[in-house]
């Protein structure tokens, strides 16, 4: 037996049952001995997917730490020790070390991944061997053995199907089928064919819903469709754009901390200053200019984010997520189960030439017919709970006969049912018989193609009548052609109950009764969140296993498509190389008949193309891509647990409309980042013009080491952390997404960083001469204290982009507002509060001099919002 890998790639569906046992050395009816399996057992190991190796925890948190900006942050804490701040080193440090945790959480992710696929497999399975029907662990399952299935089974290994009776799978979980399919054990010709599509196999990890089978084992473990999965799921999850943006942050300020120390010391040197005191402030300088507590602000704004978001039902199982929604273009979207409920229902009937939505109790004829047909015709169970079990199509058709107010229990004690034709994929039909006073009525239901040739007439209101059959296929058509699966009932009544049930006797000269179309429905809020993600700038992207048409159509009802859209299938897409498809993926926004391979294809077509891609899914099938996408968003209550551990996000109520919340809790996210970082670097611009200008103007130095890091760890700290918790802006859901390659500093944020600074840095020296000029002994104390209340005023102005602090809420942020009273308050402690005194080298200010701080600091709140007036008007940065 040939056991390698490409063996199991087989296109087993092209292959008699016969021929595929045989390259196995298997006998369909007693299976292997025990001895052979316990053989083939050794050699390839056990039906289960592999883990692969794990590194070990301590390994994975010591290679957080690696990252450029975690380097120079660690730099910035040795150089503030030198200085002789400890108090700024532990601060560092600290946030360094959270840093590092995030960064392990995100790794240790796709191990959980890979656990939560091993959970999928079937724990037990009923074998044959040495002609005995046993139940095993699935894991000892061998390629050869022959299994038996049963509705409610789980589908232990890939399977050659070799016998059945009307077998069902839900492979929704793999295929995104929503239906069952159901199965046949033919071989069949063609050579490529989508995974929903080869009918005479069944696949690990789905489950049996209806009938019964028994099946070739032709692939164990990670050889398995599940496997190959679990295989596509070993990649690297990419950065971020938050990421990618702190990175090239980082390396840029470096660069600039650089060039500031070098230009700061030798300016002083050359100027006779005393190099101990300039490197000092060289060094201090440098730890200002280093935004130390920019992971912190990120850390802290990603969960309160995340929490935002559990209360509306989005869980983050990854805290970059948050933002990185926030940043999409794209959303591909499973239709089973995401965009849909993931269960039939019966969309509307057509009796009589007259279409309803639904049953009516006291219909008339042939409405009560064709109730009777719904209700009988149906191996579906009610519970007493009120529940429905069976298949996906007859529970959707005995939920219509339930909600209509008709009593199944009595129409069944009425019509006892004594006999039945299974439906069968040749006949595309299924029978009833059920006893009727003296007589038989006998049910039928089926494809129409299969059961309208087999009807003479038709039930009408007023009793039998001739039918015009091309009428009724030409209603079944477009039925079908807006995505419905069509289903056509019949009766005939007869005088006796047969003797003999056969088709002949039950299924002809039967009198139609009318058409049911079903179909997987829209989920009611998703049209109007797909309309929003427009609004947004976002593209929503069906990807689906399902039917053309039927994709076409929901497509279509939830506004992502116009009717005459194109909607490229899998085996058009198999055909085009990727260079081929990215000069066309722009223009798709419907994909059907797709593999994970392909929905993966997708993804990479897309970010090739420079697009951030959300990728949305509830099954097996979608957890690859759901780890390619810069973020995936599972479904948690239909949704696998594959998906969910795979996904960046989960949905805990199974909303699209969630996503819009989530988009635009990212968006908000991102801003205040933003806002975080041009309030700390314009600070620490103004401290920078403040001290490099001062002996260009014959000043000296205005501020000492200790009032930098002070600034830099207090003032520049607390309000900026407070930043985090600021309210979206009005216009969040009215832009498009930023395009993902753009800077962190865009729309005009380094203008405003050096005009602001240098705003910041002129009025600090003003302060510094005017007080030098008076022969004021506090000038020191002066200026510390003016560049304080300034960088308090400009957190307060950014608090919004464009309005105004007073239209946008002067209040609105308390968190940011106790901030800054907290910071006042210590601000005035290191000026009033004696022993502080020497310890920051300050003095306490009169009334007049703090006076006159304050109204100098005000100059910097005033030129901001002048600033946002004037972006509001379009004349500064491109009113951006």
């Amino acid at each position: 037996m040939d056991t390698d890998a490409d063996t199991a790639r087989q296109a087993w569906h092209r292959l008699d049952t016969e021929a595929a046992a045989a390259q196995f050395d298997s006998d369909l009816n007693r299976g292997l001995s025990a001895q052979v399996a316990a053989q083939r057992l050794a050699q390839q190991g056990p039906n289960a997917l592999q883990e692969g190796g794990r590194r070990h925890p301590l390994a994975m948190l010591a290679s957080q730490f690696t990252d450029f900006m975690i380097l120079v942050l660690i730099a910035a804490a040795v150089i503030a020790g030198i200085v002789g701040e400890p108090e700024d080193t532990i601060a560092i440090v600290v946030i360094v070390f959270l840093n590092g945790i995030i960064g392990f959480v995100q790794e240790y992710r796709a191990e959980r991944a890979m656990a939560a696929l091993k959970k999928m497999s079937s724990p037990q399975a009923r074998v044959i061997r040495d002609g005995q029907a046993a139940w095993i662990d699935a894991r000892e399952l061998v390629p050869g053995d022959v299994v038996e299935l049963e509705a409610g089974n789980i589908v232990p290994a890939d399977l050659r199907l070799i016998e059945l009776s009307a077998f069902k799978v839900d492979e929704s979980a793999l295929t995104g089928e929503s239906q069952a399919v159901e199965k046949q054990h033919a071989q069949l010709s063609e050579v490529e064919l989508p995974l929903g599509d080869r009918l005479n196999l069944a696949y690990k990890g789905t489950v049996a819903t209806y009938g019964r089978a028994r099946g070739l084992v032709v692939a164990t473990g990670m050889q398995t469709e599940l496997g190959r999965i679990a295989t596509l799921l070993a990649g690297e999850a990419g950065k971020t754009p938050l990421q990618k943006r702190l990175a090239r942050f980082g390396q840029h300020l470096a660069l600039v901390v650089l060039a500031i120390c070098a230009i700061i010391f030798v300016a002083g040197w050359l100027r006779g200053e005393p190099p101990l005191v300039m490197l000092l402030t060289a060094v201090s300088l440098a730890v200002a200019a280093i935004p130390e507590a920019l992971p912190a602000v990120v850390t802290i704004s990603l969960a309160l984010g995340a929490a935002r978001m559990v209360r509306q039902n989005a869980l983050i199982r990854r805290l970059p997520a948050v933002e990185t929604l926030g940043s999409v273009t794209y959303i591909c979207s499973d239709k089973t189960g995401t965009l849909t409920e993931n269960r039939m229902r019966v969309d509307r009937l057509q009796a009589a030439g007259e279409t309803r939505p639904g049953l009516q109790e006291d219909g008339g004829a042939p409405w009560h017919e064709l109730g009777l047909a719904m209700a009988l015709c149906n191996d579906a169970v009610a519970d007493a709970d009120g529940s429905l079990s069976g298949d996906p199509t007859e529970t959707a058709l005995l939920d219509a006969v339930l909600s209509a107010g008709l009593d199944l229990a009595a129409l069944r004690q009425a019509l006892p049912r004594e006999g039945e034709l299974p439906f069968d994929s040749e006949r595309a039909r299924m029978s009833t018989v059920h006893r009727e006073g003296e007589g038989a009525l006998v049910l039928v239901k089926g494809a129409p193609e299969s059961l309208l040739p087999r009807c003479v007439d038709g039930l009408g209101p007023s009793g039998r009548a001739p039918i015009d059959t091309d009428a009724l296929h030409d209603e079944a058509e477009r039925l079908a052609a807006d995505g419905l699966r069509v289903l056509a009932f019949a009766l005939r009544r007869l005088p006796r109950m047969p003797d003999t049930l056969d088709v002949d006797t039950l299924e002809s000269g039967l009198s139609f009764v009318g058409l049911a179309g079903l179909i997987d429905p829209p989920r009611p809020e998703a049209a109007e969140s797909v309309a929003a993600c427009k609004a947004a700038g976002i593209i929503p992207v069906m990807i689906t296993g399902d039917h053309p048409a039927t994709a076409r159509a929901i497509a279509s009802r939830l506004g992502i498509i116009d009717a005459d859209a194109k909607v490229l299938t899998g085996a058009e897409l198999a055909k085009l190389t990727l260079a081929e498809f990215e000069r066309e993926v722009d223009t798709v926004r419907v994909y059907a008949r797709i593999n994970p391979e392909q929905k993966i294809k997708i993804v990479q077509a897309l970010q090739d193309k420079g697009e951030f891609v959300a990728m949305t899914g509830d099954g097996v099938n979608d957890a690859p891509a759901l780890k390619m996408a810069d973020i995936g968003v599972a479904m948690g209550k239909g949704g696998t647990d594959v998906a969910r551990e795979a996904a960046h996000m989960t949905l805990l109520d199974d909303n699209f409309a969630t996503i819009v919340h989530a988009v635009r809790e990212g968006r908000r996210i991102f801003d205040n980042i933003r806002k975080f970082v041009k309030y700390t670097m314009t600070s620490n611009s103004g401290e920078i013009w403040t001290i490099f200008l001062a002996p260009f103007m014959g000043l000296p130095i205005p501020l000492l080491p200790i009032h930098i890091l002070w600034i830099n760890l207090v003032t520049d700290g607390l309000p900026g952390l407070a930043l985090a918790n600021e309210r979206a802006e009005r216009d969040v859901m009215a832009r498009p997404p930023r395009p993902p390659k753009e800077s962190i500093f865009a729309h005009g944020m380094w203008q405003h960083i050096l005009w602001v600074g240098l705003l910041m840095g002129g009025v600090s020296l003003l302060t510094q001469a005017w007080a030098i000029h008076t022969e004021s002994a506090h000038w020191q104390s002066m200026v510390f204290t003016v560049l304080t209340l300034s960088q308090l005023g400009h957190v307060l102005a950014i608090r919004s982009e464009r309005e105004s602090l007073f239209r946008h809420g002067v209040f609105s942020n308390r968190m940011l507002i106790a901030a800054l009273a907290v910071t006042f308050a210590l601000q005035m402690a290191v000026l009033y509060v004696p022993w502080l005194n020497p310890i920051f080298r300050t003095a306490p200010l009169s009334a007049g001099e703090l006076g006159a701080c304050l109204a100098l600091s005000s100059v910097v709140f005033i030129g901001v919002e002048i600033e946002k007036w004037l972006v509001r008007r379009g004349w500064l940065y491109g009113g951006n």
